[in-house]
C-alpha cells in the first residue's frame, strides 16, 4: 500500500500544467517526483512544489510518470534495471511536449527545464543525458522536438552512485558537455540515497565541463520537499531561485 501522499500502480502517464500566478516569466519546469520507482510522492514533491513554482512566475508541469518499476529500483540488495525505461520515456515524451506547446503555455522553449526528487532526482539526470532519440516509436509531431531540458535540478537524488566498492556514476548516466547545467540539493545524513549520490554526479558534470552547483548540508535527511524544517537546508528554495537568476532562466 502507498503512504499517505502517495500514489503508486501508475499504468498511464499524465501530464498537469499549473499556469504562473503574478507575472510570467517564461519559464517553464517538469517536476519528477520521487518514491524509489516504486510510487510517487504526489504532493509533497508534486503538487506542492508545482504551487511554489507558479507563485514565482513559472511555468509547472507535474508528470506522473509510470510505476512501478520504470527505472533502476533496489530488490534483494542489488539494483535492479527495468526491461523497459518508462519513466524515461514519459519524460522524453513530456519535455517534448511542454516545447511543442510552448506558444500555447505562454513560455519560451529555450527556458524549459526539469526538477525531481530521490528516483525523480535520478530521472532529472536520465533525461539530461538521454535526449539524442526517443527511446519509443513518435506518436506525434511533439515528438520532433528536442527533449533536452534547459537547466536540471536534482534534489536528494538516488540510483546515480551503484557500487558499495567503487566511487563511479552509474553506467546509464553518460554525462557530456550536452548535459544542461546543474543544481544539487543534498543532505550528508540522507539515510535513504546515500550523499555519494550527488557526489558522484557533481564530479561527472565537473569533470565534462558543465556548468554545475551543488548545495551539501550536515544535516536535513531524505525527503524534505518544501516543507519547512530547523535545519539550514530548509532555505534551498532562494538558493534555486539565485541560481536561476544567475543562469538566466529568470530575470534578476
Amino acid at each position: 500500500m502507498p503512504e499517505p501522499g502517495e500514489i503508486d500502480n501508475v499504468s498511464r502517464p499524465t501530464m498537469t500544467v499549473y499556469s504562473p500566478t503574478g507575472r510570467n516569466t517564461g519559464a517553464a519546469v517538469v517536476v519528477f517526483p520521487g518514491g524509489g520507482y516504486h510510487a510517487l510522492a504526489i504532493d509533497l514533491e508534486g503538487t506542492e512544489v508545482c504551487e511554489w513554482l507558479g507563485s514565482k512566475g513559472m511555468t509547472c508541469v507535474l508528470l506522473k510518470y509510470r510505476v512501478p518499476d520504470s527505472g533502476p529500483h533496489e530488490k534483494g540488495g542489488h539494483l535492479i534495471n527495468p526491461k523497459a525505461p518508462m519513466a524515461l520515456q514519459d519524460a522524453q515524451r513530456t519535455v517534448g511536449l511542454v516545447r511543442f506547446h510552448a506558444v500555447e503555455y505562454h513560455i519560451d522553449p529555450r527556458k524549459i527545464g526539469v526538477l525531481g526528487f530521490s528516483a525523480g532526482g535520478h530521472l532529472v539526470a536520465d533525461v539530461s543525458t538521454h535526449f539524442d532519440r526517443r527511446l519509443y516509436a513518435a506518436v506525434d509531431a511533439a515528438d520532433r522536438e528536442s527533449c533536452r531540458p534547459d537547466f536540471a535540478v536534482a534534489l536528494y537524488p538516488g540510483h546515480l552512485w551503484v557500487s558499495l566498492q567503487k566511487f563511479e556514476l552509474n553506467p546509464d548516466i553518460t554525462v557530456t558537455r550536452q548535459t544542461p547545467p546543474t543544481f544539487l540539493v543534498q543532505a550528508e545524513d540522507d539515510p535513504v540515497d546515500s550523499v555519494k549520490n550527488s557526489l558522484v554526479y557533481y564530479v561527472a558534470l565537473k569533470n565534462a565541463g558543465v556548468p554545475v552547483e551543488m548545495h551539501l548540508y550536515a544535516e536535513g535527511k531524505h525527503a524534505f520537499g518544501l516543507r519547512r524544517t530547523n535545519f539550514p537546508i530548509t532555505r534551498w528554495p532562494e538558493l534555486l531561485e539565485t541560481w536561476l537568476r544567475t543562469i538566466g532562466v529568470i530575470s534578476p
